[in-house]
């Protein structure tokens, strides 16, 4: 974990989490932003909450969701944060690392948590159909490297990141077949790459990245991506190798990778309850659109290259070959020690028809 010795060190990482911050799509003011939406709907309050069903249910208290705060999570609560869903749940907004800790801890009934976590917490169960998964090129999982991956001897890993971090440590045993001192830091790139050969950076802050150097890179061997150093505001190298964590991922296995899922309390996982995630996440789907006009105001990145990444690059089922990804993919991380072992998991109830908002 990242560990502070100083204040200046505390003023610095009081500093990085601001910026880490305004680099990331912020859902929960998009939401504030279109509260309008309840007009465009039609629907007056009493309406919206009768559909939902909190209407019937008056002294029930609303479940607590910790969500992610990155664009690839946008649509799968859209109709929580937007849509006639809104209102019903209460909503906390974080990293992936701390959703997990905030279901681990008792703070949240239902997350988006990083894949991997499934395994490290007993007592969940996984909401069918929905995940947040890629079927090749991702885009916002990068390894940037200052040499080729095969020569990294030192890397960097975003403390944002669960299941990456995961990816990284497979790809680095089984694909590269290196051994590197892995260090867990805050996620800025210079930095990153002041003091290790190659470093792990996720979500939004990635996916600028990607979008940065779109026009100006060139292709090398074993999947790389080369770029001049200085396109990024690196100064300790002057070529950079980047790499797409899913991309290198399928190469090895042949399959999907399935990122972060959503997860709850066995207690609570009814037909009722997947049936208004699934709903959120089909009304977020056809308002991909709405979702990238909002996110790039916030990101100050081209609105049609949101929607390309969030329609190309994300893929938010959870069908046969995704579970079969992750299942390989909890398979490796047995293997190499990374979780005790692959345990079966264990699927929330579904519903036949989710809720059409």
């Amino acid at each position: 974990m990242w560990l502070t010795a100083s204040k200046s060190v505390a003023t610095k990482q009081k500093s990085s989490a601001h910026k880490i911050h305004r680099e990331c799509f912020n859902i929960f003011e998009a939401s504030k932003r279109n509260e309008r939406f309840y007009n465009k709907t039609g629907l007056r309050q009493r309406e919206i909450l009768s559909y939902t069903g909190l209407a019937r249910f008056p002294n029930l208290s609303k479940l607590r969701i910790s969500i992610v705060q990155y664009l690839n999570t946008a649509p799968l609560v859209w109709g929580f944060t937007n849509g006639p869903l809104q209102g019903k749940y209460d909503l906390s907004f974080t990293v992936p690392s701390q959703c997990a800790e905030d279901l681990r801890l008792g703070r949240a009934d239902v997350a988006i948590i990083p894949a991997i976590e499934y395994q490290r917490m007993p007592g969940l169960a996984i909401l069918p159909d929905m995940a947040i998964a890629s079927k090749d090129q991702v885009r916002s999982l990068l390894i940037v490297a200052k040499k080729p991956i095969d020569q990294v001897k030192t890397f960097a890993l975003d403390s944002s990141s669960r299941s990456t971090q995961v990816l990284t440590r497979i790809l680095c045993a089984e694909k590269w077949r290196i051994a590197p001192h892995f260090a867990e830091v805050l996620p800025d790139l210079p930095e990153m790459l002041q003091t290790a050969d190659a470093a792990l950076l996720i979500g939004d802050p990635a996916l600028r990245v990607s979008l940065g150097i779109e026009k100006d890179n060139w292709q090398g061997v074993q999947g790389q991506t080369l770029c001049q150093a200085a396109m990024l505001g690196i100064t300790s190298s002057e070529l950079l190798y980047v790499y797409d964590v899913v991309r290198e991922w399928r190469a090895l296995t042949g399959l999907p990778a399935v990122l972060a899922v959503w997860a709850v309390r066995r207690e609570l996982a009814t037909g009722e309850l997947t049936a208004d995630f699934l709903a959120s996440r089909d009304f977020g789907l056809s308002h991909l659109g709405e979702i990238s006009c909002e996110a790039s105001h916030d990101l100050e990145l081209p609105e049609p290259a949101l929607e390309s990444y969030l329609r190309d690059n994300i893929d938010f089922s959870l069908g046969a070959e995704n579970r079969r990804g992750l299942e390989v993919y909890f398979e490796h991380a047995a293997k190499l020690g990374l979780i005790p072992q692959a345990g079966a998991i264990h699927w929330a109830a579904a519903k036949s028809e989710a809720l059409r908002l």
